[in-house]
């Protein structure tokens, strides 16, 4: 039921979505005001608990915020673009203003540039000044110059109206002339002023002197000067100090007809942002509310937007320095774009009345039959079967009505349907219970049976897994005494090997070892020999040295006579002597070799006693090795007695471990049907457990089954069909 009501409520939402609002909102245009009374009266009769909540409402405050916010949107938008746009086109035809006036500027600066420059570059003038420091400040040559040079610059300030004043200092400031409207000046010396300096450290170059509210001499007032280092054209030294006072209306005249619009303003500044040309007079020499920065100044035009939201455009003079500025408030620019803000708020109020009876229009549409359905179905879910919407009209709504009664006309044939079979599942339940009740009992008694024949199979799977483990044991043993047979098989195969080789060694060694007494012998019958002959040597020796006694001898005799017979026999006393000389070496070559042969008797005898000495011992070493071989013999035979066991011992246990294998496979299966009959005694006795437990939850479903069939008839007691 809750999913029927579930789906009407889906229709409903698709309903609302599918209504035509175009046609709506065009009979809405036509009948407004007929419609207007009737809503309120409908919205009146309907019962809303909550109207905010109610989909009319919703759809109401939908409209409404939604006309609203396109409205509102478009003309922010087109005032905001608008207001842009004027900006944008204002700045740009304020900075070509700003420009041509400070160009037109310009050309005012240049002339007065060229003013000073004439008058520089006067000869009459240089002349004048050249001959002034030669002269007695009291004499009358001094003052002739004096009168000369006023009326030539008389001339110039009466033939130029702008010109206030003009002054001349010598190069340490002291006051040659001043000419102009009675001028004069506020001191005569005037080095010390920063205006002068100023001028100056310019060298030749025209200097633009600020504006001053008092001017720079004592009968102007509101003045601005230039100033120039006059030089002679010969000497190019300094002459004199030049300065030509202007009148400050003359900027102030340039800027009063300029107007960038309503609210603007025009003025003149200095590189450090102080007025020099303000319609109001009393604004010399004090800050300007617009300020350049930095790299503005060192631009030659621009326009920025302020903080406080005014269009500023400057111009900087190529020739003067000074800045040409020109303030307008943006909301004087923009002054006309606020009628599109006052049309975008009127037309939004026409908006807002419009979505109030379009929104009265759909809530008596759309509202009053949602409400109208929603209190049907509350009372079809109180249990009220019989109402009806019968909706006669043929859109959505006319089609959820007519979906509404055919829902409540099945539900009316599911309740009767229902309520029959509730009746039979009742009788049923009651069957059921008394079955449930019988298999209970049957259930207990198995799973006894089966408690005992599982504990039985769980002595039989302890017993076998004893078994199991014995045998696994004695494999394990058997596996160690195969092995150490092996070894020792292997070892004695190694001893019987080694006692074979061992008597092949000592038949070699008995061998070598008979050679080597043959050896000895030989050795000592050589040496016995050797021994003949070194006495032989000896006797040879005795008669060389017999010889050589008689040699000396006989050379003693010759020298004897060889002196008897005087200077004849001074040469064969040289022969005897040499012969004398051979007989003495001779002599000690006997020594030497009868040393040597005493040397090698003594060898040889030791060697006899060393021969005489071993031979016993070469005897016994036969002998020793003769019975290592008949030793080594013996071995061999026992050790082949040996294997021959080892052998017969092997395939013992060969057999006793395969027979062992078939003991350790025979008990594994007994332990392996010992465990599975063990666990499926145990399965069988937790199936029993489960039908015994579901046999217990069957009688209490069904006993559950007999008290939801009362409770469903209870239920199906209240509809009223």
């Amino acid at each position: 039921m809750k999913e029927k009501l579930q789906r009407i409520l889906d229709k409903v939402v698709q309903a609302i979505r599918n209504v035509p609002w175009g046609r709506i909102v065009g009979v809405a245009s036509k009948k407004s005001k007929q419609m207007g009374s009737i809503a309120f009266k409908e919205m009146k009769q309907v019962k809303v608990e909550n109207p905010v909540k109610s989909v009319g409402m919703k759809l109401f405050l939908m409209f409404f915020v939604s006309i609203l916010f396109f409205v509102l949107t478009v003309g922010m938008i087109s005032y905001s673009v608008s207001k842009n746009v004027i900006k944008n086109k204002v700045s740009a035809s304020s900075l070509q203003t700003v420009t041509q006036a400070g160009q037109k500027l310009d050309f005012l600066y240049q002339t007065f540039d060229e003013v000073s420059l004439q008058i520089m570059l006067n000869k009459d003038l240089q002349d004048l000044l050249t001959s002034i420091p030669t002269l007695d400040p009291s004499s009358y040559e001094a003052l002739d110059v004096t009168r000369q040079l006023t009326e030539k610059l008389n001339v110039v300030t009466f033939s130029n109206k702008a010109i206030k004043t003009l002054h001349l200092y010598r190069p340490d400031g002291k006051l040659i002339v001043i000419t102009g409207s009675g001028g004069t000046a506020f001191s005569d010396n005037s080095s010390t002023n920063d205006w002068f300096k100023k001028i100056v450290e310019n060298g030749g170059k025209v200097t633009w002197l600020d504006s001053k509210v008092k001017g720079y001499s004592s009968s102007s007032t509101n003045t601005f000067a230039i100033g120039r280092v006059m030089r002679n054209t010969l000497t190019n030294s300094t002459s004199a100090i030049l300065l030509i006072e202007l009148s400050t209306d003359l900027l102030t005249k340039e800027i009063t007809g300029m107007s960038l619009g309503d609210d603007s303003k025009v003025v003149i500044t200095n590189t450090e942002n102080k007025y020099i040309a303000n319609k109001e007079i009393s604004e010399l020499e004090k800050d300007s509310a617009v300020k350049l920065t930095k790299e503005q100044l060192e631009e030659e035009h621009g326009s920025f937007i302020t903080k406080d939201d005014h269009l500023v455009a400057y111009y900087k003079s190529s020739v003067s320095g000074w800045n040409l500025v020109g303030d307008i408030p943006v909301s004087a620019l923009v002054k006309d774009a606020k009628k599109i803000f006052n049309y975008t708020l009127l037309i939004a109020l026409f908006a807002a009345i419009a979505a109030v009876l379009i929104g009265l229009f759909v809530a008596r549409m759309i509202g009053r039959p949602l409400i109208n359905l929603r209190n049907l179905m509350q009372q079809g879910a109180k249990g009220k079967l019989t109402v009806r919407a019968n909706y006669k009209t043929q859109d959505e709504i006319g089609q959820l009505g007519a979906s509404f009664d055919v829902m409540m006309q099945q539900i009316t044939t599911l309740v009767q349907q229902t309520s029959t079979s509730a009746q039979a599942v009742f009788e049923t339940a009651q069957e059921l219970t008394n079955s449930s009740k019988v298999t209970a009992t049957a259930a207990r008694e198995i799973a006894v049976a089966t408690d005992e024949i599982s504990n039985g199979a769980g002595g039989l799977a302890t017993e076998s897994e004893r078994g199991n483990e014995l045998t696994y044991h004695i494999g394990e043993q058997m596996k160690q005494v195969i092995e150490a047979n092996l070894e020792m098989g292997t070892a004695a195969a190694d001893v019987q090997s080694s006692s074979e080789q061992g008597t092949k060694y000592m038949t070699e060694l008995i061998s070598k070892t008979n050679l080597t007494e043959e050896m000895i012998r030989s050795m000592v019958d050589k040496v016995d020999n050797l021994k003949d002959s070194t006495r032989s040597i000896r006797k040879i020796l005795d008669v060389l040295n017999n010889m050589t006694k008689q040699t000396n001898i006989l050379s003693l005799n010759a020298t004897i006579e060889a002196a008897r017979a005087g200077a004849a026999g001074k040469g064969f006393m040289v022969v005897a002597d040499e012969i004398r000389k051979l007989a003495d070496q001779s002599r000690q070559s006997i020594d030497v070799v009868g040393q040597i042969t005493e040397t090698i008797t003594k060898e040889i005898d030791e060697t006899v006693k060393v021969l005489s000495t071993a031979t016993p011992i070469f005897q016994e070493q036969i002998l020793a090795v003769k019975e290592a071989d008949t030793i080594f013999k013996q071995v061999t035979n026992h050790m082949g007695g040996f294997i021959t066991q080892l052998s017969t011992v092997s395939d013992s246990i060969s057999t006793l471990e395969q027979s062992q294998v078939v003991l350790s496979d025979a008990m594994t299966n007994v332990s392996a049907v010992a465990e599975e009959s063990l666990a499926t005694s145990e399965e069988v006795a937790s199936l029993s457990s489960e039908q015994l437990s579901i046999s217990d939850g069957l009688v209490k479903l069904s006993d559950k089954l007999d008290q939801l069939s009362k409770s469903l008839n209870d239920t199906l007691s209240k509809f009223e069909v």
